[in-house]
């Protein structure tokens, strides 16, 4: 946030297509993380992040998959509500998940216009490069922002052989920045480069006149995109070479819920800071609270988890 000339708080403006257009012209980098409910949203537009995707890589991380192949339209625009009720600021990728934009291009329309129209989305997006670029371009004529993504693109993960960097030879990079080319002609706003060398992402970075957002990419993408599960340290048996790690929260939760089993199972908890009516006369008769008109001792209800005194 930025603050007013009083000193308090002022809210960002509203991340937008535009914008993230500017920012690249500007140099200044984009931040995008995942985010799948209502307070990591919270979380993450409190701390600036300029872009939210509401992944399928929900199918890994919260399902519990081995790959996002699982993930349906209906699970994803559940997610995009919860995050946009959780945020304010930044943009709402929706991800397209396996076999929703694929097969015809009227079903992807139909199927990307649920994203923004029951989601809550304000763009969508979809991997590949030549062979989509018919559906980018009518997605994007129907007036829904399209974010692309080409290199390892982990619906393809059975193709490729698995979760491999892709572009090692003259041959494959030059069909990766063909696709990347593809992309932006047909309308795309930004697109992913994944798994990656470095020197290949910088090459499409200076290519393109679209902002390119690198996960296992290098550092010369206009912006980064982190899983926030790792980011967070959610994921102990997930540790790719391009994730760093800034929090270790799976750890944290451990050591938590052991000290709540250890004062649960001791008494400890809930002591007389976390109960009711503790230390005063515990009534033999009808509680005060049912006395016509003493609400000294009613619980006020409100729409938080625990009630108030």
């Amino acid at each position: 946030m930025t603050t007013s000339r009083d000193g308090a708080p002022k809210p960002r403006a509203r991340v937008t297509v535009p914008k993230l257009q500017t920012m690249k012209e500007r140099g200044q980098r984009i931040t995008m993380l995942t985010a799948y409910d209502a307070t990591f949203a919270r979380m993450f537009d409190e701390a600036g992040i300029d872009i939210l995707l509401v992944g399928d890589s929900l199918g890994m991380v919260i399902q519990g998959q081995d790959s996002t192949l699982p993930v349906t339209v209906d699970e994803i625009i559940y997610h995009c509500r919860a995050v946009a009720r959780g945020c304010t600021t930044p943009l709402i990728v929706g991800d397209m998940p396996f076999m929703s934009y694929q097969v015809d291009g009227r079903d992807a329309l139909v199927n990307a216009g649920r994203f923004l129209s029951e989601g809550g989305a304000h763009a969508v997006k979809l991997e590949g490069g030549r062979s989509v670029a018919p559906t980018i371009e009518r997605i994007v004529a129907a007036g829904i922002p399209v974010m692309g993504h080409v290199g390892l693109t982990p619906q393809s993960v059975h193709a490729m052989g698995g979760f491999r960097v892709q572009g090692k030879s003259e041959e494959q990079a030059a069909r990766i920045l063909d696709d990347a080319l593809y992309v932006q002609e047909a309308g795309a706003f930004a697109i992913v480069l994944e798994g990656i060398p470095a020197p290949l992402a910088a090459r499409i970075s200076e290519t393109l006149e679209i902002p390119t957002i690198g996960i296992g990419a290098g550092v010369d993408c206009d912006g980064q995109v982190l899983v926030c599960y790792d980011l967070l340290g959610l994921t102990p048996d997930l540790k790719p070479k391009f994730v760093k790690r800034y929090a270790e929260m799976f750890d944290e939760g451990v050591a938590a819920a052991r000290r709540y089993a250890d004062e649960v199972q001791s008494g400890a908890f809930p002591d007389a800071a976390h109960s009711f009516g503790v230390g005063a006369a515990r009534p033999s008769a009808a509680p005060a609270a049912m006395v016509a008109g003493d609400t000294a001792n009613v619980v006020q209800l409100r729409p938080v988890y625990g009630p108030v005194e």
